[in-house]
């Protein structure tokens, strides 16, 4: 066990709330205002990790809190003769499965190779041949319009390996996709180029709460953050008003540049892929181990 002193957990926790604050007050200011913003609300109603949740602070297991009988009102944690810490006894065989799922997935797709041709299509593909009120972000203009949207749709090449993206396909562009994806293939077919994947890095980490450290949280929210803004910008949508410059990708140039920051991406994400792949094996052995 490592026990951290009290001024050692406060100034931890004081930084992580610090550094989520970026992204959780602007988003609580516009819930307040009422106004909803295309690219940024996603990470918050998407993904089911609320504001409050994310700015929470909690250690890696096996790490005892000095003086830290606050975490007590928690789920999750236990007394110990050195001060608070997660209780194993907390990781239900819900969790346990939920644990060794999101181990099987992250570790089945860090072993194949990064496929960088889908060039965000998938936005596309959802706005596909629908109706203006039907868009998901009716309030605001396609880049090419309705019909110049179709056209792109139609002269390239759709391959979505992502369920959670090809699930939001108008029926028009369903068949197009050069998969037909279905949650029961998601283990098979996730691979560490898809920018979807590599958001999702933030869903497994908070699966698992709160036996996932709240820095590696917050590290694989800042990621999601930063390739969100790249999975909007290489839509068909038109937010140079919210400052997001477009990729375009129906030009050889605009995929040349999705594809490289796609590469960034998928590196990025391999090294905290890594890293949950070891919290996951780590929270495993833990609880298995004697009270």
């Amino acid at each position: 066990m490592t026990v951290l002193s009290e001024d050692q957990w406060r100034a931890r926790q004081a930084a992580h709330r610090e550094r989520v604050a970026e992204w959780t007050r602007p988003h609580r200011e516009r819930q307040h205002e009422h106004r909803k913003h295309p690219v940024l609300d996603f990470l918050f109603t998407y993904y089911s990790f609320r504001p409050a949740r994310l700015e929470r602070w909690q250690p890696e297991v096996g790490v005892v809190l000095a003086g830290g009988a606050e975490f007590l009102d928690r789920r999750g944690f236990t007394t110990t003769p050195d001060g608070v810490a997660l209780d194993p006894a907390a990781f239900t065989d819900k969790r346990r499965s939920t644990a060794e799922f999101v181990l099987g997935l992250l570790s089945a797709t860090a072993a194949r190779k990064p496929r960088l041709g889908c060039f965000g299509l998938h936005e596309w593909a959802m706005v596909y041949r629908t109706q203006p009120a039907d868009i998901r972000h009716s309030g605001w203009p396609l880049r090419l319009g309705h019909a110049g949207t179709d056209e792109v749709v139609d002269s390239m090449q759709v391959s979505c390996t992502h369920y959670d993206a090809f699930r939001f396909f108008t029926p028009p562009a369903r068949p197009l996709n050069t998969l037909q994806p279905e949650r029961a293939d998601q283990v098979r077919l996730e691979q560490p180029g898809c920018l979807h994947a590599n958001m999702d890095l933030f869903k497994w980490s908070y699966k698992l709460d709160p036996f996932v450290p709240a820095e590696l949280v917050a590290d694989c929210f800042e990621l999601a953050v930063r390739v969100r803004e790249l999975d909007m910008r290489a839509s068909p949508y038109d937010l140079r008003e919210l400052g997001y410059q477009p990729v375009p990708i129906e030009t050889p140039e605009g995929r040349a540049d999705y594809a490289r920051r796609q590469r960034e991406f998928a590196d990025e994400a391999a090294v905290l892929r890594q890293r949950l792949i070891g919290t996951c094996r780590d929270v495993l052995t833990w609880s298995r181990q004697p009270v």
